[in-house]
């Protein structure tokens, strides 16, 4: 009897393992939000670091976290390096490309919980008086997330956090 459990488990434990291996090797995570302001208005606040406290919603994950700008004031080579606690984690972001009011694109390396290597982008698009602003983040998926993302939804996960952060940009540059 025993002996029966034991292989139910293990051929269980290893269709899951082989299920996972099948799973995607990238990701994408993309949320988008129609908002009542001129991409003009919006891309400043994306283009520099030093507005993100204004509308990102990882700005107050810790409210002790260390913070260091450097490269750029703003635009292709800004860079935001921060230290926080568990939820903050550690990381770097650079802007890699800036085309006035209408993209900022970024390297997003996390040291911390896990080490991760991404790319995000932020494209406006003027639609009449509104403007369709589109956060998406891109990268490869390891098998210990794929593994992971068996019992969660990262899409969901992370896309909750767009769509704070899109609402926060809304209420930052609407009139």
């Amino acid at each position: 009897m025993f002996t029966t459990l034991l292989i139910i488990l293990v051929v269980i434990i290893a269709a899951v393992l082989v299920y996972a291996a099948t799973r995607p090797n990238d990701f994408v995570v993309s949320r988008s939000a129609s908002v009542k302001a001129p991409a003009e208005a919006i891309f400043p606040l994306i283009n520099d670091f030093k507005r993100w406290p204004e509308w990102s919603p990882y700005e107050k994950l810790d409210p002790q976290m260390k913070r260091t700008l450097s490269g750029a004031d703003s635009g292709k080579g800004a860079a935001y390096a921060w230290e926080g606690n568990s939820k903050a984690g550690v990381g770097r972001m650079e802007i890699t490309n800036s085309v006035p009011a209408s993209l900022v694109s970024l390297k997003l390396d996390f040291e911390k919980p896990f080490r991760a290597n991404n790319t995000v982008d932020f494209t406006l698009a003027p639609s009449g008086p509104n403007t369709t602003v589109t956060w998406a983040m891109r990268g490869a998926r390891p098998f210990i997330a794929k593994l992971m993302g068996l019992f969660m939804n990262f899409d969901t996960l992370i896309g909750k956090d767009f769509e704070a952060g899109l609402d926060n940009l809304k209420r930052a540059t609407e009139r």
